[in-house]
């Protein structure tokens, strides 16, 4: 990834590359304190392993980067230091634990990165959505990180940035114009239905009869992938699943909608074995609670996703039918959005779509990947999943 150099011109053919690469090298560390990877480096540069490795070899011999570890580098130079940038976060809601990690995870880098944040709150709803992209422009920030739900508001939100000549990442949901970060969709529903599968047929030796999908249809299609790759996944196990026996339902992506969505399904279902597969976790455990309040929670198995703090408590109870959920690290999003952030604000190339990486929490691994969960006090913990419904 080349660095946008002024004046370049005439004289763009005596400049030495190399160094300019080495350039590149040290402009991917975002604050002086960052520590990173051989491998991070070469993704933000876009220099090819090898040579971002030679380029770090004599960096390092020559004093200007120093190595903290035995794979991480840091920079043992002050360099030039950039103006103070302002950049405007729009969060989902305060509702969800998953929106709230990912907001204090933007906060806490952005701080590191000596960076002015304006936090604004989008709750949930698509006049919020507009009313803080309204704000964001009047205050002039210079890019804007927008998680918002509602794809019928996005192309308004996306207009009155651009129109105020504001760049746009996008978080979970697309927008016009702007570089998307988040889910691979596809790829974590493809994840959550193939443990549902194996499930169900060590179980139940396949025999399953229903499946409930609870879909956000507000968030469009993108977020609807989700689920067409959990059914993929069932299917690619158990393909004797039949479409008159998947039935997808509006949980809306909240606990409380989820859980009369399932209640009134259950009502006129007489399926003994249902697999359910829902758009996040608080969707998954409204579904579950309505399961176990019908009394056939041993006639389910359920996956979230998002690995949130919410199904990481539901999966650490020993006989929870929550056999699994796809993590996301929301508290990991800041590390990768806040440099994302800068590159466009240096005017760097960046890939339209950057991906988290996704891996399924169960109760075998939830304490490994999330071993600070049990510094919370069972007082602290409660709070916090009330907030999540």
């Amino acid at each position: 990834m080349k660095s946008s150099m002024p004046g370049r011109g005439k004289s763009e053919r005596y400049i030495c590359q190399a160094i300019s690469r080495a350039c590149d090298v040290i402009d991917a560390f975002h604050a002086p304190a960052e520590q990173l990877r051989l491998k991070e480096i070469a993704e933000r540069t876009g220099l090819s392993p090898s040579t971002a490795f030679r380029i770090v070899l004599t960096l390092e011999h020559r004093g200007l980067l120093a190595r903290v570890s035995e794979k991480l580098y840091q920079l043992n130079i002050r360099p030039p230091k950039h103006r103070r940038y302002l950049i405007g976060y729009a969060g989902q809601s305060q509702e969800f634990a998953f929106s709230r990690a990912v907001a204090e995870s933007v906060k806490e880098a952005a701080s590191k990165a000596d960076i002015d944040l304006l936090m604004l709150d989008n709750q949930y709803s698509a006049k919020a959505a507009v009313r803080n992209a309204e704000t964001f422009a009047r205050e002039r920030v210079e890019l804007v990180i927008e998680f918002q739900t509602d794809e019928h508001v996005a192309p308004i939100v996306s207009s009155k940035l651009i129109e105020a000549d504001i760049p746009i990442i996008a978080v979970e949901i697309p927008h016009s114009g702007a570089t998307f970060y988040g889910a691979n969709n596809y790829a974590a529903g493809l994840l959550g239905g193939h443990l549902l599968g194996r499930w169900a047929k060590q179980h139940w030796q396949d025999a399953v009869d229903g499946v409930l999908l609870l879909e956000l249809s507000k968030a469009g299609a993108l977020p609807r992938a989700r689920l067409t790759g959990t059914l993929a996944g069932i299917r690619d196990i158990i393909p004797s699943v039949e479409d008159s026996r998947v039935f997808w339902l509006d949980g809306k992506g909240q606990f409380g909608p989820s859980l009369e969505a399932v209640r009134k399904h259950l009502r006129h279902s007489r399926s003994r074995r249902i697999l359910i597969g829902a758009i996040n976790d608080p969707s998954a455990l409204g579904a579950l609670r309505a399961v176990e309040e019908a009394g056939r929670a041993e006639g389910c198995a359920v996956m979230g996703q998002n690995g949130s703090l919410e199904a990481r408590a539901e999966l650490r109870k020993p006989a929870t039918r929550l056999i699994g959920s796809v993590a996301y690290f929301p508290e990991l999003y800041g590390d990768a959005l806040i440099p994302l952030s800068i590159d466009i604000l240096q005017r760097k190339a960046v890939p339209p779509a950057v991906f988290v990486k996704h891996q399924m929490l169960t109760r075998d691994n939830v304490d490994r990947l999330y071993p600070n969960d049990a510094l919370l006090s069972p007082g602290e913990l409660e709070i916090l999943l009330l907030k999540s419904r």
